[in-house]
């Protein structure tokens, strides 16, 4: 019998750019903690950005969740948005957003899951395969974050509002 996997967790960033490499690095920490705890139903992703044939991964999902470093000044460890689907193909740092991936699923599979997007709080962008000590911090209080919502996914998906912390 197949199990099907209905929770994505979709890290992104470059590793070699020191904490640009965040969303990587809590793939790494949620790829450690189901082998020791196992949950068919979570699937793990990572690369160093967003691309169009991402929109596949996302098809049958219930709950995606998009990890990446973010520079903003309003976040002092991480913070977790609603992603909404958008037909604006946003070409930045990283190849696309979030939101147009969403927006791609949306239009070639009839498939809309509840989409978040964690960034956790990056100081530094040096050409450096190495995360800053706060960065760390940061990392490990997202990634207890994630592991109650891979837990109790019922509690984000009633809620429709940005988390920071």
């Amino acid at each position: 019998m197949e199990t099907t996997k209905k929770i994505l967790i979709y890290g992104y960033g470059n590793p070699g750019r020191q904490d640009d490499g965040l969303g990587n690095a809590m793939i790494q920490l949620l790829d450690g903690w189901l082998f020791e705890f196992p949950m068919p139903h979570v699937q793990l992703d990572s690369n160093y950005q967003l691309n169009i044939e991402d929109a596949t991964e996302l098809k049958g999902k219930v709950l995606v969740i998009f990890v990446d470093a973010s520079v903003n000044e309003n976040v002092k460890q991480f913070e977790l948005i609603p992603v909404q689907p958008t037909a604006k193909a946003e070409f930045t740092m990283h190849a696309t957003s979030p939101g147009y991936i969403l927006h791609l699923c949306e239009q070639m599979f009839n498939s809309h899951p509840e989409t978040w997007l964690m960034q956790i709080k990056g100081l530094s962008w040096e050409m450096k395969e190495e995360l800053t000590e706060q960065a760390k911090d940061n990392l490990q209080e997202a990634f207890e974050y994630l592991k109650d919502m891979i837990m109790h996914p019922c509690k984000l998906l009633q809620e429709k509002h940005t988390h920071t912390y």
